[in-house]
């Protein structure tokens, strides 16, 4: 098996990008599909391809400090960027899938210019209000869509915190609505929030009062239906 180079470059690029041609090229990303409380959030980034930040990439990948610092950076260079979000109720009433483009809809129409084409994390051609291009593992590629997957998780990231404060008692502000411990036994000990996805398995469970800890498999976690 041949070895990469040494020299390599690791991590996103805006080859996608520059392959779209000479128009407006903006990265979609969404962040929160398989929580189960909070909402369901999107970021479109349109790039300038002389001021692209250092150090891009998928926002998983990055610290919570490198994050935050990059959130700042492309705010401030990006030739226009938006969030936008889906609540608890529009996925109820959509499902997680299409809130999730909802969101992604919301976050183009607010950007202050047209873009000419997206580029949008994953293998789903969400109906958006411009021409898109699907990337599996976008965020990995692209570093619009990069940009995209970081101010997507900062925006929600920091409504969950504010959730916290509003709905004591879940770990909010640690977790961000995911799996975890804490979690499990707020929803035991208080019940589900106004901010919990009812369709969600843990969340039903709860309400029947039959949420325990060792119940919650990896089918629990689906991201569309919740069971």
């Amino acid at each position: 098996m041949p070895k990469p180079l040494a020299n390599a470059p690791s991590g996103p690029d805006m080859m996608l990008e520059t392959a779209c041609g000479p128009g407006l090229v903006c990265g979609v990303d969404e962040a929160g599909r398989g929580p189960w409380a909070g909402p369901v959030s999107a970021a479109a980034v349109i790039l300038d391809p002389a001021r692209v930040p250092k150090g891009l990439n998928d926002s998983k990948k990055l610290t919570a400090k490198a994050r935050a610092a990059l959130e700042i950076e492309i705010k401030e260079v990006a030739v226009a960027w938006c969030v936008g979000l889906a609540s608890v109720e529009e996925i109820e009433e959509l499902n997680i899938l299409h809130a999730a483009g909802l969101a992604m809809c919301r976050a183009i129409e607010g950007l202050s210019v047209k873009p000419d084409i997206a580029l949008v994390d994953g293998n789903y051609r969400f109906k958006l209000p411009c021409p898109i291009k699907t990337v599996v593992k976008g965020d990995s590629l692209s570093c619009s869509i990069a940009a995209a997957s970081i101010l997507a998780k900062e925006a929600r990231d920091r409504i969950m915190v504010e959730m916290d404060a509003v709905h004591p008692g879940y770990g909010f502000a640690g977790h961000k609505g995911y799996h975890a411990a804490i979690h499990v036994e707020g929803l035991r000990r208080l019940g589900p929030s106004p901010i919990h996805r009812m369709a969600w398995a843990p969340v039903k469970l709860a309400l029947s009062g039959e949420l325990a800890l060792g119940d919650l498999g990896d089918a629990a976690f689906n991201d569309e239906l919740g069971a």
